[in-house]
Order: C-alpha cells, then sequence, then structure tokens
C-alpha cells in the first residue's frame, strides 16, 4: 500500500473533492491506495501507473552524475535522453572521472535501497594506480585504514589477474565520498583509472535482472 504523496497541492486537490478511488471521493488526507489494483482519478479521468524503467549505464569519464550542472558540464543525462519516456534519475553517484556501472531508475523504493548505508550494498572497481602496489601497502589496506572520517576496511583486495602491480581490484561496501581514491591517497599513490564493474548484483554482462534480487 501506498500513502498519497503529501503536499500543498495534493493537499488541495483532496480537499476540493476532486480525487476519487474505487468510484469514491477522497476526503481523508493520508488515504492509503495500492496503485496497482486500485482505480485513481483526478477530475474523473484515470490516473495510469507509472511504468517503471531501469537502464543500466556504462558511465564515461568527464561525465558529471547529477541530473543538472550549474557550470553545464556534461551530465548523465545527456547520455540516456533517448532512452525512455519516462523521466529517470542515477542512483548514487560516480566521480567525474570514475567510469563503470550507475543505474538510472524512476524506482524510488529501489534507489532507498541501493543507496541507503544500512543494506551495505557491495561495489567492485577495478584500480589503475601510478605505481605498483606494494606488498606492505597491500596488507595495510587489507587490516584497515584509518581515513579522516574513520577507520575504512575493504570486503576484498586482489591484485588484478595477469595485470601488473598497479592494477587492483577492490570490493567495498562503504558509500562514502571518493572512498576508493581516498584509501589509495592516504598511502602516497595516485588513482590514474577507477572503473567500477559490479554495483549491487549487476555487472557489465548483458542479462535480464529480476529488481527483487537486488
Amino acid at each position: 500500500m501506498q500513502v498519497f504523496a503529501r503536499d500543498v497541492k495534493t493537499d488541495e486537490l483532496i480537499a476540493a473533492g476532486v480525487i476519487w478511488v474505487n468510484g469514491e471521493a477522497v476526503t481523508e488526507l493520508g488515504t492509503k491506495v495500492d496503485p496497482a489494483t486500485d482505480e485513481i482519478r483526478y477530475n474523473n479521468e484515470r490516473l495510469k501507473r507509472e511504468k517503471m524503467v531501469y537502464v543500466l549505464l556504462n558511465k564515461p569519464k568527464d561525465y558529471i552524475t547529477t541530473t543538472d550542472d550549474p557550470q553545464e558540464r556534461h551530465t548523465v543525462m545527456e547520455l540516456v535522453s533517448k532512452a525512455t519516456k519516462e523521466r529517470i534519475y542515477p542512483v548514487g553517484r560516480l566521480d567525474r572521472n570514475t567510469t563503470g556501472l550507475l543505474l538510472m531508475t524512476n524506482d524510488g523504493n529501489l534507489a532507498e535501497k541501493l543507496s541507503h548505508p544500512r543494506n551495505s550494498i557491495s561495489k567492485i572497481y577495478n584500480v589503475e594506480l601510478n605505481k605498483s602496489l606494494t606488498q606492505g601497502d597491500f596488507n595495510k589496506i587489507n587490516f584497515g585504514i584509518e581515513l579522516e572520517d574513520g577507520v575504512i576496511k575493504p570486503d576484498d583486495l586482489s591484485y588484478v589477474q595477469g595485470g601488473s602491480k598497479r592494477e587492483i581490484g577492490i570490493q567495498i561496501h562503504s558509500g562514502k565520498n571518493r572512498i576508493v581514491r581516498r584509501i589509495f591517497e592516504s598511502l602516497g599513490y595516485d588513482v590514474v583509472k577507477l572503473d567500477r564493474v559490479v554495483y549491487a548484483n549487476l555487472t557489465k554482462r548483458i542479462y535480464h535482472v529480476d529488481v527483487g534480487d537486488i
């Protein structure tokens, strides 16, 4: 069940008696409805439930993860402008110079589920450093690094198989700002490339995903 979104405009429409549910005028503020089964009318026109849309974007470098940018830089919205008629929004964010998986949707419940810290959503990044990561620093990161906003410990850390020791795979569930970059920068490394390859159970492979599994 859902409650009519409470704002001044909605309250005014209910007070005016122009919102009907299943043939009866709604008069009580905060009335619960089920968009999947209830017939909701406004001024005798039936309101259709918005179709849920999910777009998985492989974000390139130099795009801002926002719906609008006052500095007129490129945003991810430009990349999905023709993907759907519904208005979709990015879930979470990736830094301008970070590439990889970004989910765009109009599903507010899913967006909240993926964004809330209590759900500990896992992300995996491929990292390329400006120099080889020493075994000593590898161990420090694995055991936990103390940053200005607390200790951070990755869920998993490994050298990329077949790559040099400048290429690292890191799995982490923290949603703190620039957390992966800050981990390596705290030990004197520059992150040359940062690519998110897994977000929740979504990857860059093309396949059907049931959002109920996320």
